[in-house]
């Protein structure tokens, strides 16, 4: 299954942005897809997961009650809407998918990735 992560840009802090995350194919029964992303010299992180479902998610403490992810199932397509963005949100944010796994926020679970799509958040 391939990922297309897309919807970064520049915003101003307190604004406002919607990534997408589009899978080729529905190829597992069941899965999580995650977002994570990467500050420049920082490490990977876990930013927020989805069940397949849709009716389990949970959240990095430092975005809790800014970013909602979302599922489209009929799409194939899981969304994070992203408000109150403060400049340390600045990252590339990648989407991936952890198949056959029921809501982790460990990287090392999630087998695919997509391309990544740069947020800035900057006045």
């Amino acid at each position: 299954v391939q990922l297309q992560a897309s919807g970064g840009g520049l915003v101003q802090p307190g604004g406002s942005l919607r990534l997408s995350c589009a899978a080729s194919r529905r190829a597992f029964s069941v899965y999580t897809t995650g977002w994570f992303r990467q500050a420049p010299g920082k490490e990977r992180e876990f930013v927020a997961a989805i069940f397949w479902t849709g009716t389990s998610s949970n959240y990095a403490d430092s975005v809790q009650g800014r970013f909602t992810i979302s599922i489209n199932g009929a799409k194939n397509t899981v969304y994070l809407h992203m408000n109150k963005l403060k400049p340390e949100d600045t990252a590339v944010y990648y989407c991936a998918v952890a198949p056959g796994i029921r809501m982790t926020s460990k990287l090392e679970e999630y087998t695919y990735w997509g391309q990544g799509t740069l947020v800035t958040v900057s006045s």
